[in-house]
C-alpha cells in the first residue's frame, strides 16, 4: 500500500474498531431514510436478477447484514483486519474480506451490485475516479450502485478515535454533483440523489448510479 492514506485508514481503524462498531451499532434504527435508501437499493438488486452485492469498506458490517436480513446475497469487504474480525463475529455466515477499493479483489463484471456507504469519505481526491473505476469494472453490466457520503466542501481531520485512542484520518465531506462528475467520468448514469438533513449541521447524502449496459 504506497499511498499513505490507505495505511493510515486501515491502522486507524484497526485502532478505533470496537468504538466504532459499539457507535453504529443500531444506527439503521434511528435513520429512516438511510433505511429507505437501502431497501430501495435491495430492490434494485432483486429486479436486476439477485446475485452477490458487494459492501465495500463495511467496517463492523452492520449493512451487509441489513441487507442480508432484506433477502440480499451481501458480502464485505473493508480494510481493517480488525473491522472485519468483528463482522465476522457479530454476522456468523456471512462473508467479509480484507481488502481494498482501490484495488478489489474481484473478478470483472462479479457482481450484480456495489454499497459504498460513507466508506469513500476517506478516499482523497486524486484516488477518486480510480476507485470508481474499480466500482465500474467489477459491476455487472447495468448493476445499480449505492454511494453515501458527508455533504460539504472541507477535509476533517480526526486524530482520537471513539475509545479515546490516537487515530489519524481524514474525512472528505464533498457536494453531491461532484460526486456524481466522478461517477459519470467512471462512465456511470445518476439515477437519483438524496441529502439527508440539508438544515443539520453534518449533513449527508446518498447518490443511486446504474453502471453502463
Amino acid at each position: 500500500m504506497s499511498d499513505t492514506w490507505l495505511s493510515d485508514t486501515r491502522s486507524s481503524y484497526d485502532t478505533d474498531a470496537p468504538g466504532y462498531a459499539e457507535k453504529v451499532r443500531g444506527l439503521l434504527g434511528g435513520r429512516p431514510y438511510l433505511r429507505a435508501s437501502l431497501a430501495l437499493f435491495a430492490e434494485l438488486v432483486h429486479d436486476a436478477g439477485g446475485g452477490p452485492v458487494a459492501d465495500v469498506g463495511c467496517g463492523p458490517g452492520y449493512v451487509t447484514g441489513h441487507l442480508h436480513d432484506l433477502g440480499v446475497d451481501a458480502f464485505g469487504i473493508d480494510i481493517s483486519p480488525e473491522m472485519i474480525a468483528i463482522a465476522r463475529r457479530d454476522h456468523p455466515g456471512l462473508r467479509f474480506d480484507v481488502g481494498t477499493m482501490t484495488a478489489l479483489d474481484l473478478a470483472d463484471g462479479s457482481v450484480t451490485g456495489l454499497l459504498a456507504f460513507w466508506s469513500v469519505i476517506h478516499v482523497p481526491d486524486h484516488a477518486v475516479p480510480g476507485v470508481f473505476g474499480q466500482f465500474r469494472r467489477v459491476l455487472r453490466p447495468g448493476g445499480p450502485l449505492l454511494v453515501g457520503f458527508h455533504v460539504g466542501d472541507e477535509t476533517r481531520h480526526t486524530s482520537e478515535g471513539y475509545t479515546g485512542r490516537p487515530i489519524n484520518v481524514d474525512s472528505h465531506h464533498r457536494p453531491p454533483r461532484k460526486i456524481a462528475g466522478w461517477l459519470r467520468d467512471a462512465g456511470f448514469t445518476i439515477e437519483a440523489e438524496l441529502v439527508i438533513g440539508p438544515d443539520e449541521d453534518g449533513p449527508g447524502a446518498v447518490v443511486f448510479a446504474r453502471g453502463p449496459a
